[in-house]
């Protein structure tokens, strides 16, 4: 399993379930829009601070970012 690849794919899915364009989400979260690309394109490492800040924004909770879905 690719914890970065389930990552990316679970930010990209709720952030689209909810219907906010990386900037407007990346406001949200109080992230770079360029970082909230680079995290959906797995390209790079995420500190836990962010994905708390992440999952926050989401409204989810934490865990759900880490569960792999049947449609990856």
């Amino acid at each position: 399993m690719d914890i970065i690849k389930v990552f990316a794919n679970n930010v990209k899915k709720y952030r689209n379930e909810i219907g906010l364009s990386q900037e407007a989400f990346a406001e949200k979260a109080g992230l770079h829009r360029t970082y909230i690309s680079a995290i959906e394109c797995e390209r790079r490492s995420i500190s836990l601070e962010n994905v708390q800040k992440i999952a926050d924004a989401l409204e989810i909770e934490t865990y759900k970012l880490f569960i792999v879905s049947q449609y990856i």
